[in-house]
């Protein structure tokens, strides 16, 4: 027998697989999809044994030298899912099935073991304990610990005094073993699930019709609709019929408050995935859906790769969300991803969002996805007022964060025992720091990007690559103590707010006060239990979180992200501020949203406060269409990219003739042009963009232009097949 192996190398030239042969002692052990140690050149490298024959095309081939994990095998769906990912991304195999492991599992050799064990203590059945403890009652914690153990059959050698176990132990009274538990334990009672109203019967009744077909749901509910309830039916009813569901959330943030609810009517059965996670908890999330210990994985873009069994439902909520998408390699969508195990597995993919992507209404509209709606909200609750206040004028009046209205706003809610939502579209305390005498602003020197001061630790930032100075006192060009802060950030938000507030409890939320483990959620769960008035943070706070109590959401700066260079800013603003006005008013409260614009009178504010999400959609289209943007063509990014900045424009240009020649006519070319940020860390970038309707010499052409950049290592080629922003 002989075990096709491709070797843990993440090398394009090396993107094919060796071939073994299988010893003896291993040939009714080894299993396609298992990690194995083989011998590659001089050494021992590791691998993933991708097929398995009976003989091969070689007269000599060395030996496999051992299975590294019995446990972890990669299952045909997901070996079948790396190679889709291959082919959407042109990363290579190895790459794929890397990204589809937690890091605690990734194919190269870890030092640590991730096993976590307790010790338990019991009683030796031969002994007579009660006739111990008589004899013995001085020793006050070996009878603790014997007492304990007549009432309980087991305890934790850890919550016992060491000497009187160890005590204990040697005369043989007592037996101890080490058992493999999982760090993230919920024994929450369950509740029984909520009653679906009328609007959300149907659409729950409409999937739960075709439950074993592969279609595309897109489930278009406004905020506060009840879209999280019915997916919870469905779940509960995937799980009737003996099958597991996924349901994927776009920020760590979001899975708190949903997870709890999880939690709540599935109890222990819900293995929860992302980012935040260590090392540790990730090795047992990961342990306990390969086992199929769970019913529901709850988590983040990774956990489409989750290793589950009998997948019977994929929901991804916040379908519009930009953090769907890889933006390293393999730069995937998730969507891809998920719509290959819909098809794999013959079930239903629901897409849910308030704010549905234009590609994804469009599908709808066409008949490719079938599209749900949930227009009310649960309850009593209506959607918010929103008013639009002009600060050009405010300024005139010398308000240069906070209008008169919010500031009014702000106090009734104080007074009135509320909470408060500001919504700030940047992090950091101001935007730049320039010399008023000589124009002087400070820049980082590798990316050629502005400096972002950050009060809290006097420092000047790069958020790109991270390089940091501390805050000078003088103009390093003029020498004069005249440098001056321009824009706001939340630092400088909440600074301003405590002034304006000294006594209300005002906490934030950013990437800053969010970087430590565990704060997003208390943060979150702080909040929700009114521990302050006052929630300020970034657009991380825009969507998925549920306060009863907030009944205004404040928007400072709202034109920020429509002046971005992006074909997708409306679309982006119109969303984020949808959201975020979706805070308030949730429950019987009415709830009042106040936008803060520098252009009160663009189009896209009567959009939003009229939530006229088909208007908007309407509108934008056209523009789509005008332009040639998705979703009418569909678009790729080639970045060129080198230390050099003559090798950088050269292959650029070498690239878009490639292109020009093999590429059909009717695909449009864009470029070479210098990306939006051209220097990224002392590196040139250069892009190509590439828009087409149907090319199909698309893929095999930019397979050959990427293998004639492998061995180049003067000049990168990075390509992006389904780019966020060009």
């Amino acid at each position: 027998m002989y075990a096709h192996v491709l070797v843990e190398y993440n090398v394009k030239n090396l993107d094919k697989t060796f071939t073994y042969k299988i010893g003896k002692e291993l040939q009714d052990k080894i299993k396609v999809g298992m990690k194995v140690k083989v011998p590659f050149n001089n050494t021992n490298i590791n691998g993933f044994v991708v097929a398995i024959t009976d003989s091969c095309d070689f007269s000599e081939v060395k030996e496999v030298s051992k299975i590294v994990d019995e446990n972890l095998i990669l299952n045909e769906e997901l070996l079948e899912l790396g190679k889709y990912l291959q082919s959407k991304t042109l990363c290579s195999l190895i790459s794929a099935y890397q990204t589809m492991l937690p890091s605690s599992l990734k194919i190269k050799d870890q030092k640590h073991k991730y096993v976590k064990y307790e010790t338990y203590l019991y009683l030796n059945s031969s002994t007579n304990i009660k006739e111990y403890i008589n004899k013995n009652s001085r020793y006050k914690n070996q009878i603790k610990l014997l007492t304990d153990l007549l009432n309980k059959k087991e305890v934790l050698k850890k919550d016992y005094n060491f000497s009187s176990v160890q005590t204990l132990l040697k005369k043989k009274i007592i037996s101890s073993k080490k058992v493999q538990v999982h760090r993230i334990n919920i024994n929450n009672k369950i509740k029984s699930h909520q009653k679906l109203t009328a609007e959300q019967d149907k659409v729950f009744k409409t999937v739960k019709a075709h439950l074993n077909e592969a279609q595309t749901y897109l489930l278009y509910g406004i905020t506060g609709s009840g879209k999280t309830e019915v997916y919870i039916h469905l779940i509960a009813e995937v799980i009737k019929n003996k099958k597991k569901a996924l349901l994927l959330v776009p920020e760590i943030t979001l899975s708190a408050q949903i997870v709890k609810r999880f939690y709540e009517r599935f109890g222990s059965k819900v293995a929860i995935f992302h980012s935040a996670l260590s090392d540790g908890e990730k090795y047992d999330e990961y342990s306990k859906i390969m086992h199929n210990e769970i019913d529901v994985v709850v988590g983040t873009r990774s956990a489409i790769f989750a290793p589950i069994k009998h997948l019977g439902i994929i929901i991804i909520d916040e379908e519009h969300s930009q953090t769907y998408k890889q933006e390293n390699m393999p730069r995937y969508h998730t969507l891809d991803m998920a719509l290959f195990r819909s098809k794999y597995n013959n079930i239903p993919l629901i897409l849910g969002s308030a704010t549905p992507s234009l590609e994804s209404m469009a599908r709808a509209q066409k008949g490719v996805y079938k599209l749900l709606t949930l227009q009310k909200r649960i309850g009593n609750s209506t959607l918010p007022h929103i008013t639009m206040v002009n600060m050009q004028e405010e300024m005139q009046k010398r308000n240069m964060i906070f209008s008169d209205l919010l500031i009014n706003k702000i106090k009734t809610r104080l007074i009135n025992k509320e909470q408060t939502i500001l919504l700030l579209n940047r992090r950091g305390h101001s935007t730049i720091v320039t010399c008023q005498n000589c124009g002087f602003t400070y820049k980082c020197p590798h990316c050629e990007i502005s400096l972002t001061y950050h009060k809290t630790t006097s420092n000047l930032r790069c958020h790109y690559c991270g390089y940091t100075i501390f805050k000078p006192q003088v103009c390093p060009e003029c020498q004069e103590e005249a440098l001056n802060y321009y824009g706001i950030g939340t630092e400088k938000l909440e600074a301003e707010l405590k002034k304006q507030f000294p006594t209300a409890r005002i906490v934030r939320m950013d990437v800053d006060t969010t970087s430590k483990k565990g704060s997003q959620e208390k943060i979150i769960t702080s909040f929700l239990n009114q521990e302050y008035d006052i929630l300020l943070g970034t657009q991380m706070i825009s969507k998925g979180l549920d306060f009863p109590k907030v009944t205004l959401v404040g928007i400072i700066s709202a034109d920020t992200s429509l002046n971005m260079p992006d074909f997708r800013a409306f679309e982006k603003t119109f969303s984020l501020l949808t959201q975020t006005a979706g805070r308030a008013g949730r429950a019987s409260n009415n709830g009042e949203v106040i936008i803060q614009s520098f252009d009160p009178h663009n189009p896209i504010f009567e959009f939003i406060k009229n939530n006229d999400y088909d208007g908007f959609y309407r509108s934008e289209m056209i523009k789509r269409h005008t332009l040639d943007y998705p979703p009418y063509y569909y678009l790729v990014s080639l970045r060129v990219t080198s230390a050099s900045y003559d090798d950088a424009s050269s292959e650029a240009n070498r690239a878009a003739s490639y292109l020009r020649k093999n590429l059909n006519k009717n695909t449009i070319i864009l470029g070479p042009t210098t990306a939006s940020i051209f220097r990224l860390n002392n590196i040139y970038r250069f892009q190509i963009i590439i828009k087409y309707k149907y090319d199909d010499n698309l893929l095999s052409v930019l397979k050959q232009l990427d293998e004639m950049y492998i061995l180049n290592k003067k000049v990168n080629l990075e390509i992006d097949l389904s780019p966020n922003v060009i």
